[in-house]
Order: C-alpha cells, then sequence, then structure tokens
C-alpha cells in the first residue's frame, strides 16, 4: 500500500466493534442458555475466527442482519470438533478458548497462522494443567492439543505477568470447576471479561484486598443465560485515526459510541498530556462499558513542562501495550523524544515489536535507541517517505500509515493488507479522512 502525506485529518465517524469486547461476547454467549444478540460486532478477521472455532463445536453463530444471533450451549454441552481449531492469528482467540475447552469431557486440538505459533502459550497451560486439563504443546506453542476434564478444580492463580487474555482463560475455565476459582492481578490489566460475564449475570466478584492487588473469583457450574449486547467502538482502532489528527495540524474528527472503558483509555490521556486538545461527549454506559464520542482536534500544543523526554515504563505499559508502536511514532514528533521501558513483552506479539518500530522508523530518518525491554525516539525529526515493512503485523502497518501521512514524499507499506486482522478498511477510511 501507497501512503501520500497529508495536510490535517477532517470527520465525522463510527467504528466497527471493539475486537476485545467482541471475541469476549461471543465466547460467553456460547456459554448462556439461549439465544443471544449482539450488534455491531467486530469485523475483523481475528473475531472472524472466534466465530469460526465456535462454530465448529457445535454453537450456532448466524448474521442477521447488523447482528449476530449465538445460540448458547450452556457450560458442557459442546461437541467434538471434527477437525483442529484454527484461531488464525488471533492469540485472543487461541488462549481463551483453551480456558473453555479445558472444561469439556473431549479432547480437541487449537492451531493457528505462522504467526500466532511462534507466541509463547506455557502462560495458560500452567493454570489449565493445575486445574486438571491435560494439554500437548510443541516446546510451550502451539498447536496446543487439550484433553479437557469435568468437572475441573478450582485454583487461587497469581497472574506472573500482566495479561488479560491469561486472566480471562483462567476464568472461563473456573465456569467449568467445582467450587470458587480466583485470579489475582498485581498490575490490573483490561477487564472486559469480567464486565462482560456480569453483564451476563455470571456468578463474578471482582475486589480489592488490603495489599492494593486485585481478586477476581468466579463460582463454577452456575447457569446464566443469552442476553443483548452492543457493542462500542474499538479504541485500539481509533487510536490510529486520533493519532493522526493529533500530529496534524488543522485536523478535526469525531468518533462516537467509543469505548471508554478505563484500560483502554491511556492512550488519549497520553495524548492529552502531550498537548493534543481531546475531548468527551455524551458518555454512558453500554452493557455495562462506559461509551461515549471523542473529538479531537489537531496539532500538538506540549506546555513548556513538557518538553523534556517523554518516559513510559512500568503500571503504564499493559494499558499501552496495543499502542506503544504507534506513540513511537508519535514520540518522534516530540521535542524532548520518547523513551519506552519495561516492554519486552512486545517482543512476543505478532512479529518483534519493538526491533520492526525500530527498523521503520529508522528507514524514515528517525534516530532510535533499541533496548532489551523498549526503544528511545530522539524526537521532533521530519520523517522522510519510505518503504516499510509490517512484517505481517497490523499494529506496524497501522502505526506506520500514521508516520507515512506525517512525511516528505511517498511512503509504501509492504504486507499492508494484515491490517484486516484488526481494522478492514482502514485505508479506505484513511483515505476518505485525509486533506491534502
Amino acid at each position: 500500500m501507497k501512503v501520500r502525506p497529508a495536510q490535517r485529518i477532517i470527520g465525522d465517524i463510527t467504528l466497527s466493534g471493539d475486537k476485545s469486547i467482541s471475541h469476549r461476547a461471543a465466547i460467553v454467549a456460547s456459554l448462556a442458555r439461549g439465544p443471544s444478540i449482539i450488534t455491531n460486532f467486530s469485523h475483523s478477521q481475528d473475531c472472524a475466527s472466534t466465530l469460526n472455532c465456535l462454530r465448529d463445536i457445535g454453537v450456532s453463530v448466524a448474521a442477521e442482519g447488523n447482528t449476530w444471533r449465538v445460540l448458547g450451549q450452556g457450560l458442557g454441552d459442546f461437541t467434538r470438533p471434527a477437525k483442529s481449531l484454527d484461531c488464525g492469528n488471533s492469540g485472543s482467540t487461541m488462549r481463551m478458548l483453551a480456558g473453555l475447552l479445558a472444561g469439556q469431557d473431549f479432547t480437541s486440538e487449537l492451531t493457528g497462522d505462522q504467526s500466532l505459533s511462534s507466541r509463547p502459550m506455557r502462560r495458560i497451560i500452567e493454570p489449565l494443567e493445575m486445574m486438571g486439563a491435560q494439554i500437548e504443546s510443541r516446546d510451550g506453542k502451539p498447536p496446543l492439543r487439550i484433553s479437557g476434564s469435568r468437572p475441573l478444580r478450582s485454583i487461587q492463580y497469581e497472574l506472573p505477568v500482566a495479561s488479560a487474555q491469561v486472566k480471562s482463560c483462567v476464568l472461563l475455565a473456573g465456569l467449568h470447576a467445582e467450587g470458587r476459582t480466583s485470579v489475582i492481578e498485581r498490575v490490573r490489566t483490561r477487564d472486559h471479561t469480567e464486565r462482560m460475564l456480569s453483564w451476563y449475570k455470571a456468578p463474578i466478584e471482582v475486589r480489592d484486598r488490603a495489599n492494593g492487588d486485585a481478586e477476581i473469583s468466579i463460582a463454577g457450574g452456575t447457569p446464566f443465560f443469552g442476553r443483548e449486547v452492543g457493542i462500542p467502538g474499538d479504541p485500539s482502532s481509533a487510536a490510529v485515526i486520533v493519532a493522526a489528527a493529533a500530529l496534524l495540524p488543522g485536523s478535526n474528527l469525531t468518533i462516537h459510541a467509543l469505548s471508554l472503558n478505563r484500560t483502554r483509555t491511556q492512550f488519549l490521556s497520553e495524548l492529552n498530556s502531550l498537548g493534543a486538545e481531546i475531548t468527551f461527549e455524551e458518555v454512558r454506559d453500554i452493557c455495562n462499558e462506559p461509551v461515549g464520542n471523542v473529538q479531537i482536534k489537531g496539532g500538538l500544543n506540549p506546555s513548556s513542562d513538557k518538553l523534556g523526554l517523554k518516559r513510559l515504563s512500568g503500571e503504564l505499559i499493559p494499558h499501552l501495550i496495543d499502542e506503544l508502536p504507534l506513540l513511537a511514532v508519535v514520540g518522534s514528533q516530540l521535542p524532548g523524544g520518547l523513551e519506552i521501558r519495561d516492554a519486552g513483552e512486545l517482543r512476543v506479539k505478532e512479529s518483534d515489536r519493538l526491533s520492526t518500530t525500530v527498523q521503520n522508523l529508522r528507514a524514515m530518518g528517525a534516530e532510535v535507541e533499541e533496548y532489551p525491554d523498549g526503544l528511545a525516539v530522539t524526537g521532533q525529526t521530519k520523517l522522510r517517505g519510505a518503504t516499510l515493512d509490517s512484517h505481517g503485523d497490523h499494529r506496524i502497518a497501522l502505526a506506520f500509515a500514521v508516520a507515512a501521512l506525517l512525511a516528505e514524499g511517498e511512503s509504501e507499506i509492504k504486507g499492508a493488507e494484515c491490517v484486516a486482522v484488526s481494522f478492514p478498511g482502514f485505508f479506505n477510511l484513511l483515505e476518505s479522512l485525509a486533506v491534502r
């Protein structure tokens, strides 16, 4: 895909449903008894992988106009799949379905594409085996062959790494366990699973411990029933358009019905702190999720006390993990530059996102230093058009589409079709918003 520089971003848009919430809506709906109607389900390939896998274990999933109807099987009425369950590129699909499948009385296999097959799965294998499932893997990587157990054993599990996917896997398995299963979080992660289960009136409880940790627990064996679910717009997709509007002076962009979950809005907070003009309107709750309209007027105007090096590290990182490559691009336009640390998790995503971000920024003329757990960008660089390699990673392709809008001269993004994993139609939308 070739991307030309733009002067500003102008538009008034509504985005496809949030990918993270869509995965959970479909999976929780399949565990409920009776039908659920889901509106604004994500158009992404990742979420299509979840629907396809659910069909393969006997769940009726059908499109009805702009909605999806999922006929839930209850906690234990899934059928043994006739073939391997193909999760495509979706780590969310694999990790969360593993929790569901661990509580079934049959053996199943989860596979994925080449990228997913290189990603670490020991982090879910360990707790699921503690609960009684037997899992075969390729040295801790997919494919995963899961021999389920019914009922599973309840456990109390402290997350060794901050991961909403691992937390969700254990909670979904806990629905099939005897007694109460608990997950302890030292660093808070996305809470969409807790919110979705609560919306379905599943027996879930979230409490703060005296030491500041969070304990999320769920009682096994208690049925719950189908509901209507509305999915807000995806803030990770919005982040790309928001960043472009914030970096191009004169931009004026409104995004309607966007998820404003506190675990997903840190990117907007960071841009605000850097001098972006971002405002929120009509904030309300939809299906236990905060939703609102977001308006962005372009041009970063950092105050004098924000002109030095911006550093992102520690507990901020889990709340920015998807947007870190994009923030590195933003960092190339900050007077003091940007440093990202404690982000080694980026090395085991769809690509090594630290390495690919550094490589592409350098190709555009930015000065970047790479660390084992992060990177540092020397700021306020006039980027130049270049040939950029996505390495088949949708977050890299999206981040560098923004960089290409800022550059002098045209850029070409190799492997740009990978954006369909999370944001189908992105380049057409970008073209409709860009003023040249």
